[in-house]
């Protein structure tokens, strides 16, 4: 069967700031040592399994020249340009109808852009593993990561190990981010997973689930189907899109059907979710920093020193991020990294979104 994906690249990243910003979000920077963005990687990943010509990008409309620049060999017609944010579940049905308007069926991967994976091809091992399941009925496929330890960050997936199909096992319910107590209870209990955001299932299968559980999106989603590749198909959807409701596709569609299906997967996963990430992601030198750019450390251990062409010297520094852009500089303990958000929503209240 023809095999299609859809990456997820309308995010933010604002625990990033001050790299990530309004018109240059995370899934677009460059944050490994070969200089390719996150997305960029994203799409490489995938090509063993998905022809580049079905590769489709949902994002909005302020990212599509970035889009096209580093993504230059994908077709325009497979850029989806949402008119509004509405959440993954309205993404995820504007693609799968835009995919069945091109192939009557297709398996159908579903990919955030922004996330790092260390092994790419027991990656890919375990999304043929998802292709297969997904093919086999009318499951809808959600892939799972072993936890490596108690992460109060992630969603969690309960799974049935008796309840066993193909390389997949039957999800008994999704968790939301628990407590450090739950979440170690979750890890020793051998029965959870983190909720990766990642999926697969056959384009029908998933239409047909917006049809019985969300019978006014699928609606909508039919009639913007069936103006795709008409004169009308942009004023259509900017019609229609934004009555959808703003609902995750865990919320709107997992979390209510019956045939839900996790593959646990073990190669080396990160969300990559604020600056700490880099400690799992990246190389430290000798004193435990990770450093990119024109940077001099005396003293300083276990740092994250993001500089620029402009020299930055860090003294007597331990535990610290410091990131220096063009106009803007972070100074943050690591312990302290999720407060960033704070930082820019007290911009936005001192109207200072040249920042933003």
């Amino acid at each position: 069967m023809k095999k299609t994906a859809l990456i997820m690249a309308g995010g933010r990243g604002e625990r990033f700031w001050p790299r990530s910003r309004k018109n240059m979000p995370k899934q677009f920077l460059s944050l490994t040592e070969d200089r390719k963005t996150l997305i960029q990687h994203t799409v490489n990943r995938i090509l063993p399994l998905v022809d580049l010509e079905d590769i489709y990008i949902s994002t909005n409309k302020d990212y599509l020249p970035l889009v096209k620049e580093q993504l230059p060999d994908i077709p325009d017609e497979n850029i989806l340009c949402e008119p509004v944010g509405r959440n993954t579940a309205p993404c995820i049905g504007l693609a799968a109808a835009h995919i069945t308007k091109k192939y009557e069926e297709s398996v159908m991967l579903v990919l955030p852009s922004d996330h790092m994976i260390r092994h790419n091809q027991m990656f890919v091992n375990t999304l043929e593993d998802a292709i297969a399941l997904a093919n086999d009925g009318e499951n809808l496929v959600t892939i799972g990561i072993m936890p490596e330890y108690p992460e109060t960050g992630y969603g969690y997936i309960k799974f049935l190990s008796r309840e066993r199909k193909l390389s997949g096992y039957k999800v008994e319910t999704f968790a939301e981010k628990p407590s450090i107590e739950l979440a170690k209870e979750y890890v020793s209990s051998g029965d959870y997973l983190w909720n990766s955001g990642m999926f697969a299932w056959k384009t029908s299968s998933i239409l047909a689930a917006f049809e019985r559980i969300m019978p006014d999106v699928s609606e909508g989603l039919e009639i913007i189907k069936n103006a795709i590749g008409t004169s009308a198909q942009n004023d259509i959807l900017e019609k229609t899109f934004p009555t959808f409701p703003s609902i995750s596709i865990d919320y709107g569609i997992m979390e209510k059907s019956p045939n839900i299906y996790t593959i646990p997967g073990n190669f080396g996963w990160d969300d990559v979710g604020s600056w700490n990430a880099m400690d799992r992601t990246q190389k430290s030198n000798e004193f435990g920093n990770i450093i990119d750019g024109n940077v001099i450390t005396v003293g300083t251990n276990d740092c994250i020193i993001q500089g620029t062409d402009k020299l930055m010297a860090c003294v007597g520094l331990k535990d610290i991020i410091v990131v220096d852009t063009k106009d803007a500089t972070l100074i943050c303990h690591k312990d302290s990294s999720s407060e960033i958000k704070k930082v820019l929503e007290n911009l936005k209240i001192c109207n200072r979104t040249e920042y933003l």
